[in-house]
């Protein structure tokens, strides 16, 4: 609206004081000018009667009085001399209201006795009725005589004057007025034309848009506050893009990690989150079985009961929690604001690798203990035999020397295996891959195991869809694998079983699958199946049919992975167990 803008209110200012100005002066000036109008009419009219006075004192003849008094007098005015001897005479007068009046009456309103008493000058008003104008009335007593001179003029010369300035007056305010008014306008809008220009480009600046620059069209006070609002804006944007770009860099290097990030607030509202922490959260109300409350973005009750201590401790806290089978560390640190605690900010991470890889390395010990412990009792025993001469014969000694020569060999595999092992999780493995016959190079693994499986009583089976004759891999380890599986699914079959044995080589790569109708494993050690020393035989029983380190499989999945496949394992307890490995087709080179 105009009347609450700056121009409305500036030009309004400026108007009213100037208007209030040429009010206060109109008004003394006209009360200023009728007094100089009634003063100057006053003294020309004394004048007039001082000169008639003159002439009848210095001449007799009366005659020339007379015609001398008209030519000096205003031909408005009108005199009357009144003679000592009692008569009168008066001039003629242009005045309508003054000739329609007659002398005596005039005379009788004087107040003669009063100007003949007085030496001084009289000036008088003489109210001639409410529908005539007022009548000016000057006497003058001749010197050294008592004859009168009286000087009537009409107040209304004096009124047409008056009425004359007054409109000069008034214009005259009426046009500083207008001026003032133009001026006001031309004043305000000068002054908030670039007050606007700096309103808009305020608003620019809210929407982001830096750039605007307002236009210097002074170099005045407001031509320096267009100067500073630029510095400004160029200020604001160096220090938004450096906020933006802080931002960016903290939010990038927040989602990057792979521990779980939670910002809260002290009423344990999430303020941000990053991946990994979306998860745990989520894990978190599916393991409680509670309705996700991700549009309050508030936490669970029990980790706000953490935050809580976090606030009143003023220091960190660090709890250690189960979801899902997995294990994770939650470090919650206070947020200050200066002194105050704002807030707090959660790191997450996911433990259950570390665990794992300690319990591994703890087993590790173990197993290895355990393994080397027997064959080394064993050595240890037989060989004490033989030097104690407890073998009598040779044959019990050629016995005696035959079982540590297989627990030597035993001893062997397992260092060798344990050397491999460490050569492949240090990404040493060199592999030396060829095209490889996969018919032959099948059937030739696939009658190495023949002869075992008929000595156990299991049925031994190949299943082979061939469509591209030759692949390219290392043979020797691809065997190896094939050696691990097949020997498994023969040691952990009973008499009476099977051991199927599907190939498959396409343009898909080599497919793979040994199945067997043995013991199955429990399923709760399957995701474990592939790791160092895993045997499904807790007890670690041994007997003639179950012997081995618990390193095959983890050396399969290891010879897999180098060739850039994948090995998986399905079981039922008491049914059987599938191992299936692939090997993507790849090319020569």
């Amino acid at each position: 609206m105009f009347w609450r803008s700056v121009v409305g209110k500036l030009a309004v200012t400026i108007l009213l004081l100037v208007s209030f100005v040429l009010f206060v002066l109109t008004i003394f000036l006209l009360e200023f000018f009728e007094n100089f109008h009634i003063q100057e009419a006053e003294e020309a009219l004394l004048q007039t009667a001082t000169k008639v006075s003159v002439m009848v004192e210095n001449h007799e003849d009366k005659s020339l009085i007379y015609e001398t008094t008209e030519r000096v007098k205003d031909p408005s005015s009108k005199v009357i001399i009144l003679f000592s001897e009692g008569d009168y005479w008066s001039s003629e007068t242009d005045d309508i209201h003054l000739s329609s009046l007659r002398d005596e009456w005039l005379i009788e309103q004087s107040d003669v006795a009063g100007i003949m008493a007085d030496d001084d000058n009289n000036n008088d008003e003489i109210e001639v009725s409410e529908d005539e104008p007022g009548i000016m009335l000057v006497g003058k007593t001749v010197p050294n005589t008592d004859d009168v001179v009286l000087v009537y003029q009409s107040l209304a010369i004096v009124d047409r004057t008056k009425a004359e300035t007054t409109k000069i007056i008034l214009g005259a305010a009426a046009v500083a007025i207008i001026l003032t008014t133009i001026f006001a306008f031309f004043l305000s809008t000068r002054i908030t034309s670039p007050l606007i220009k700096m309103r808009e480009a305020a608003f620019d600046l809210t929407r982001g848009e830096f750039n605007t620059k307002v236009p210097i069209l002074t170099h005045d006070e407001i031509g320096e506050l267009a100067m500073a609002f630029n510095h400004m804006g160029r200020q604001l944007k160096f220090h938004i893009n450096a906020l933006r770009q802080e931002k960016e860099q903290l939010s990038s290097i927040v989602n990057s990690m792979a521990d779980g990030v939670i910002t809260l607030s002290r009423s344990g509202e999430i303020i941000a989150t990053n991946q990994p922490a979306e998860r745990f959260i989520e894990d978190w109300y599916f393991e409680k079985n509670l309705q996700s409350d991700t549009e309050s973005r508030k936490l669970p009750k029990e980790l706000l009961d953490t935050l809580q201590q976090v606030i009143e401790g003023e220091k960190e806290v660090i709890e250690e929690i189960t979801l899902q089978g997995r294990t994770w560390v939650m470090i919650m640190t206070p947020l200050y604001d200066q002194a105050y605690i704002r807030g707090a900010v959660a790191v997450i991470r996911d433990m259950t690798e570390e665990r794992r890889l300690d319990k591994l390395r703890k087993d590790f010990i173990a197993n290895v203990s355990h393994e080397l412990r027997t064959p080394i009792s064993m050595l240890q025993g037989y060989s004490e035999a033989i030097v104690d001469d407890i073998a009598e014969t040779k044959e019990e000694k050629n016995e005696l020397a035959q079982i540590i020569y297989e627990e030597s060999l035993r001893l062997s595999r397992l260092v060798n295996e344990l050397l491999d092992m460490a050569s492949m999780e240090a990404g040493h493995l060199t592999l030396k891959k060829e095209k490889v016959d996969i018919t032959p190079y099948i059937e030739r693994i696939f009658r190495k195991f023949q002869g075992i499986a008929a000595e156990n009583q299991i049925e031994m089976s190949l299943a082979k869809d061939i469509q591209e004759a030759q692949a390219y891999f290392d043979p020797d380890r691809i065997e190896q694998v094939f050696t691990n599986l097949i020997d498994n699914a023969i040691r952990h079959t009973s008499e009476g079983g099977f051991v199927k044995v599907s190939v498959t080589n396409d343009d898909n790569g080599l497919s793979v699958s040994v199945e067997d109708s043995g013991s199955g494993i429990p399923e709760e050690d399957l995701p474990f199946v592939f790791e160092r020393f895993y045997k499904a035989d807790k007890s670690r029983t041994r007997n003639k049919h179950v012997k081995g380190t618990g390193l095959g499989l983890s050396i399969a999945k290891n010879i897999v992975k180098s060739h850039r496949g994948t090995i998986t394992v399905k079981s039922k307890l008491d049914i059987g167990t599938t191992f299936n490995f692939m090997i993507p087709k790849e090319e020569d080179i």
